[in-house]
């Protein structure tokens, strides 16, 4: 069984650009290496810039797996020179009963 996740990218200064773009690429690499299913994903942005993404593992295995991927952490170095991960709580957004972001397109498949 797949494992759904929301997971919060907040830009580091200047590197606003280098994150949308690692975003945009992100799935498709962990659908390469067979960690993540082909449901469609959601990428959002928080006024303050932070982008939201939701995608699914494969499987908890799956997700464990990554950490040990040299793929994954090839692309996961990129992210932690261009963001900050941060609590969904964190952002303004997230007060309220309902939550409003800003859509961000990313390709198809």
């Amino acid at each position: 069984m797949g494992i759904m996740v929301i997971v919060a990218y907040r830009p580091l200064p200047g590197k606003e650009q280098q994150l949308l773009e690692l975003t945009k690429r992100h799935l498709p690499v962990l659908r390469g290496e067979g960690l993540a299913t082909d449901r469609p994903p959601y990428a959002m942005r928080a006024g303050d810039g932070t982008i939201v993404e939701v995608f699914e593992w494969k499987s908890k295995e799956a997700l464990e797996s990554a950490h040990r991927n040299a793929a994954v952490q090839e692309m996961w170095k990129h992210y932690q020179e261009a963001c900050e991960y941060v609590p969904l709580s964190s952002l303004n957004e997230c007060q309220g009963m309902f939550a409003g972001f800003e859509p961000i397109e990313l390709p198809a498949n």
